[in-house]
Formats: C-alpha cells, structure tokens, sequence
C-alpha cells in the first residue's frame, strides 16, 4: 500500500507495505506547511512486486535468450517465443499476470507494419531482375576492372539497402557477384563481405534501411523527441558518409596488392582438387563388410589416383585455360536482363510514392507515420502489379521475422515490469554521474555507443536495440540528458557494431 502527497516544497511521501496482514488498518497522516489547499493524489497496490526477485528472474531469461541465440541451439523465433512466455509465466508467478489485451498493446505494431509493408516491397520488386542487371551493368561500365567493379557493385548494394532491406539486398545481390568474380577470376569472399559492409552502412542512414533504425525511430519517445524521417536521414548521413569512405580506405590498404583478391590457383586446377575430395569421401563412406563394397573402393581409389596423376601434370606443366568459364559480356547481359519491364516502372512508381512520403513524414498536417505509409505502398504496388494470387507475395514474407520482433516487444515489456530494465538504467546513471555535469552527456554518448557496438558484434542486435533504446529513454528523463545524440549513438553503435561477422 502507498500514499502519495505533493505540494509546496514538501518532498512526495510514500509508504509501502509489501506483506499485509489480514482485517489490518493503516493510518496515513500527512502535513504540510502550505497556506492554502492543494491537490492530493493517493494510490495503493495490493501486490507488488519483489523486484530484487524480479531483477534476477528478468536477468536469467534474457542471459538465456542470449545464449540460444549466439550458440545456435534453437531458431532466434522459437527462442524469443519461449524467453517471452518464460517472462509473462513469471510475472503471473509473481501476481502480476498480464490480460491478453496488455499482452497485444506491448507490441509496437507501427514497427511490425512497416517491416511487413517493405518485405511485400522487396518481394516483388525482386521479380523484375533489377538486382542481377545493375551487376551486369557495373561490370560493363568499369570495363571489368577489379577495383572500380567491386566499389560499384558495394555503392548500388549501399543505395538500394537505404531503403530496403539490406539482408535482402545483400541476398538478391550475391549469386550474380559471385558469377563476376568467377568471369574474372576473383575469390568471391573478400568482394562478398565488402558488399555485407556497404550494406550495413547504406542501411544506417534511413529509419528503414536496418531494423535496429526501425526500432529505434518507431519508438514513442524517440518521435516526441522530434525525430522524423528527414530528421533522422540528415544527422546519420554525414557521420555514415564518413565511414564509407573510411571502409574505402581501408579495404584498398587491406587488398593494396590486387593478386590476393584472386585466387593463388587457376580455376580448372581448384575444380581438379574439388573433384579429388568428392571422390576420397566417397571412398572413405564405404565399409569393408562386402566384397561389393570393397570392389567399388578400390574403383574410386584408383579414379582419385588419376585424378591426382593429372593434378600433379597440370601444377607441373602449366594449367590448361578453360574457356568454359570466360563467360563474355554479351552471354551476360542475356544471362540476366530485366525480366519484366512493365512491372519494374510500376515497382518504381511505388516505390518513389514511398519514399516521398517518407520525406513528407514531418509535414505537421499529414499525420502519415512510417508504417502506414509503407502499408500505403505496398497496397499501391499490388494493385498496379495486379497480383490475382496474393498467396505467392504473403508466402515470401519472412513471418519469422515479424514473430521474432512481436516476442521482443512482449519480453521487453516484461523484463521492464520485473525491473532489470530499470535496474540496467540505474547502473548506466552510476556511471554517468561519475563524470561531471559538464561532461555527462560526453559521457553518456561515448558509454551508449560503444556498449551498443561492442555487445552488437557477439549477440543479435536487434533485442540488444529494443533493450538499449529504453535504457536511452530513461536517461533522457532521470538525468535530464537530451535525447537526440543519445539515438544518434545508438544507431551508429547497433548498426555499425553488427556487421561484425558474429
């Protein structure tokens, strides 16, 4: 049971009774030094909650969301599902049992909208083979030269992730990359995880590029605070800029001799030692229980004896060039055209409407926000596209995705009820007030920052997003620190910090 007294200078006073005793009565007297009267607010629980239990509760189920997900022992949905019915059981253990209607007002359903509208984007936008033909093309404008082709194909995967999905930019891009780099002889992984890196950088510009972006620009405070689309575009732009051209530096430094982004091997020759292993595991799966199988191994040791005969030719006299792997411009330009031409005008039209609108998101009277904007587009480009099976786009949405961040939301609301949130805040305060008032919010930018980026590359950022932006919230409101550049650290942190190969 509490009482609540405010006015005048008189501090509130507040008084809780965690265990009652039955047919009991309290007395609250209260007294004040005030002249006249003043407004009196008094309020009471019946069953609060234990939050030193709550911390140590709330704190093992999210400690071992984090290890099923960085161990791999179950898909990251099921474990966010089972960490969150693990935290709603809790509660409900503790007298705090939720109603489904609470359950559903925790999930940041503008979050999940937008998510949902950009997948049916990206879904059929993919259709028209516009990923696959700006790869041919950056291969014939650079005149297939190593350097000015991958920073083309790392700039149009930068481009297209402001807006879409980066991961399913990056997986739309790769099978034509890594065709390239067998046209021209490069090993397709260093040209691969810089086209992951630009991704992640073009994705950090825009609230929709990357979710942790969307988290954080779909939260409530976040947007009180007034930050919008164009808002959020304008203060990450420059600060991204400077890391893109950073990464450049650094990846020509880190490939400055060209001879290490090929292969030490002539093709044909690393297509010889493949065939090799093939056959030796085949070989080696046999059992001696049968004559037949012994007369099948011996078959196979002696074609890898032959094979390994002409591996030790070909490395000895020279390897023979295959001309079946010169694949020529022409051959890849009618490899991958733009399969629907029709379909990609109308894919851009709506996709343009999108994005106006997301720059218009600030326009005091339009009251549009990101997710129904992106609804709107979405119903735009099924109804231009004029897809009569809908059941084909729904089943490329990724709906494990959409599960995973409904149970994030529902965790988040829980583990901040059992009080680890807070709890979390309360250290981060500690530490911040350490400093001086002059060099807090110093302080605060640097420590949200690099936590943020350094857990980002071991654990998943998004639940480590959806935590970190309420520990960021309730700096703003209990040291008074503006929230703006603390956002801004976040998302470079969670952004930047995931692209870390975890």
């Amino acid at each position: 049971m509490a009482g609540l007294c405010e006015g005048g200078n008189e501090p509130p006073v507040s008084l809780k009774a965690n265990k009652l005793i039955p047919h009991s009565i309290l007395r609250i007297e209260m007294k004040t030094n005030m002249d006249g009267s003043f407004p009196t607010a008094l309020y009471f629980d019946l069953s609060p909650i234990d939050t030193d239990s709550g911390i140590v509760y709330g704190a093992i189920v999210l400690l071992g969301l984090y290890v099923l997900i960085i161990l791999e022992i179950t898909p990251r949905t099921l474990a966010a599902m089972m960490a969150s019915t693990m935290s709603v059981a809790i509660l409900a253990a503790m007298d705090e049992r939720p109603t489904m209607a609470e359950l559903i007002s925790w999930i940041d359903v503008e979050t999940l909208l937008l998510l949902f509208s950009m997948m049916i984007l990206v879904a059929i936008f993919s259709e028209t083979g516009i990923f696959d033909y700006l790869a041919v093309y950056a291969y014939k404008v650079t005149n297939g030269r190593v350097w000015p082709l991958v920073i083309t194909l790392c700039s149009i995967t930068a481009i297209l992730s402001t807006f879409l999905d980066n991961v399913t930019t990056v997986l739309l891009m790769t099978p034509v990359t890594i065709r390239l780099c067998e046209v021209m002889e490069l090993n397709p992984v260093p040209v691969l995880m810089a086209i992951v890196i630009y991704s992640n950088i073009g994705g950090s510009i825009t609230p929709v590029g990357d979710p942790p972006n969307v988290i954080i620009a779909s939260n409530s405070d976040v947007i009180e605070a007034g930050v919008d689309f164009n808002i959020f575009v304008i203060h990450m732009s420059v600060g991204i800029l400077c890391v893109a051209f950073t990464t450049y530096l650094c990846l020509r430094f880190l490939f400055r001799d060209i001879s290490t982004l090929r292969y030490t091997e002539p093709q044909d020759v690393r297509e010889l030692r493949h065939e090799i292993s093939v056959w030796q595991r085949a070989a080696a799966s046999l059992s001696s229980y049968s004559k037949d199988e012994d007369t099948v191994r011996v078959s196979l040791l002696k074609k890898v004896r032959r094979l390994a005969n002409e591996l030790k030719r070909r490395i000895t006299t020279g390897s023979i060039a295959v001309d079946t792997y010169k694949t020529t411009l022409e051959e890849l330009t009618a490899l991958y055209p733009i399969r629907n031409k029709v379909l990609l005008v109308k894919s851009g039209v709506s996709l343009l409407f999108v994005v106006v609108l997301f720059f218009l998101h600030s326009v005091p009277n339009l009251n549009l926000s990101l997710g129904w904007t992106a609804l709107l587009g979405a119903i735009l480009l099924l109804v231009l596209a004029d897809k009569r099976e809908i059941e084909g786009v729904l089943a490329r949405v990724e709906w494990g995705t959409l599960l995973f961040f409904a149970s994030l939301f529902i965790l988040m609301e829980a583990l901040s009820r059992l009080g680890l949130i807070d709890w979390i805040g309360r250290q981060t305060e500690a530490v911040i007030l350490m400093a001086d008032k002059e060099s807090r919010l110093a302080v605060a930018i640097m420590l949200v920052l690099w936590v943020s980026a350094l857990a980002s590359s071991f654990v998943d950022n998004i639940p480590l997003t959806t935590m970190m932006v309420r520990i960021v919230t309730n700096l703003h409101t209990e040291l008074d620190l503006p929230l703006q550049p603390l956002v801004w650290a976040l998302a470079f942190g969670a952004c930047l910090g995931g692209e870390c190969p975890s």
